[in-house]
């Protein structure tokens, strides 16, 4: 699916009052392409409202140094935001990633629009803007820009820079193309500087988590002659290590360092119960058909699902699916 790019012009050129959401648990994709769309809109002049159903983890933080991003519930209210022309979702496609602004979208009478790169959505009464070959929803951002005719800048590069950057493996994914170089290039012309981006994502870990780190590497277990590797994180493990529930955030790369690793998955508790599952690949078997086996979805390189189940139910229900998929898998490619 390709972007209906006059439309999309068409649609912003008829709204004043915008309000960007994203998906709850958010990355820097979702973050750093709201600040970047809400950059290029204001840029047309538009009154633009960031408003997500969960707060951006600290570690995250630095991505909105003005902390225009705000929570619903928390520090804005549904009234707040009552009066909007359009409401535009970003990176997600589902109603359960929009916790608690799914009600907010569903009350609100206003025009409403998708802009994602995954696959597949819900039955959401929006109007698709959506590009599943994109790297990342930054990249689309960036496009965006180009059509509405708003030039670059360092508000608008940086975070959209964090956004193409760490939903492409900082340019390690598959998913990566002459196009994706293109646009980073773009975006350090813009303004970004990659090694604030890079030093404020990788370079400012805490004591907790590099225990956290080292509580994960200890449980990895190889099998399938070392193609699959899996490890797990208990509600438990954050007291202990000093940790907090953020610092999960690409662990499960560690699974992936392992030489002769063509799959990963990491089974993490949630503070509510139940467990968030990420896969990781590098073969043949896509990351986003296991996810959605499990009622999850993604990409095909990297995806996630829950389910609320004891951590044995779990560890059982994935792992056997993940080996018949891998039997699968090699058992063709060796034919």
């Amino acid at each position: 699916m390709n972007v209906d790019w006059p439309r999309f012009v068409e649609v912003i050129q008829k709204a004043n009052n915008i309000v960007l959401t994203s998906h709850i648990r958010p990355d820097c994709d979702a973050l750093g392409s709201e600040l970047g769309m809400a950059g290029v809109l204001r840029a047309l002049g538009k009154n633009v409202r960031i408003v997500n159903g969960q707060e951006t983890p600290e570690n995250l933080a630095f991505i909105d140094p003005e902390n225009e991003i705000k929570c619903i519930h928390q520090n804005i209210t549904p009234q707040d935001i009552a009066e909007i022309d359009l409401h535009m979702i970003l990176d997600t496609s589902a109603w359960i990633q929009l916790g608690p602004m799914a009600d907010v979208i569903r009350d609100s009478s206003c025009k409403k629009i998708i802009f994602d790169h995954h696959q597949g959505e819900d039955d959401i009464d929006a109007e698709l803007f959506k590009n599943t070959n994109a790297e990342a929803v930054g990249r689309m951002v960036v496009e965006a820009a180009e059509h509405l005719g708003v030039v670059l800048t360092p508000e608008i590069s940086m975070p959209l820079f964090a956004a193409v950057s760490t939903d492409t493996g900082w340019f390690r994914f598959p998913s990566v193309s002459d196009v994706t170089y293109e646009i980073a290039a773009k975006l350090v012309r813009g303004g970004a500087v990659p090694s604030e981006v890079y030093g404020n994502l990788y370079e400012r870990e805490t004591a907790g988590r590099i225990r956290l780190r080292g509580v994960v590497l200890s449980r990895i277990q190889v099998e399938m002659t070392g193609r699959l590797a899996s490890t797990y994180i208990l509600e438990e493990d954050y007291e202990k290590t000093g940790a907090e529930p953020t610092d999960t955030e690409d662990l499960i790369n560690l699974a992936l360092q392992i030489e002769g690793t063509k799959f990963a998955v990491i089974m993490i508790e949630q503070p509510t119960g139940g467990f968030k599952m990420s896969f990781r690949s590098r073969c043949g078997i896509a990351c986003n058909e296991v996810a959605a086996h499990f009622g999850g979805g993604g990409h095909k390189a990297a995806a996630g699902a829950f389910i609320d189940q004891p951590f044995e139910v779990v560890k059982k229900q994935v792992l056997d699916y993940v080996r018949h998929c891998m039997e699968t898998e090699f058992s063709t490619s060796v034919e």
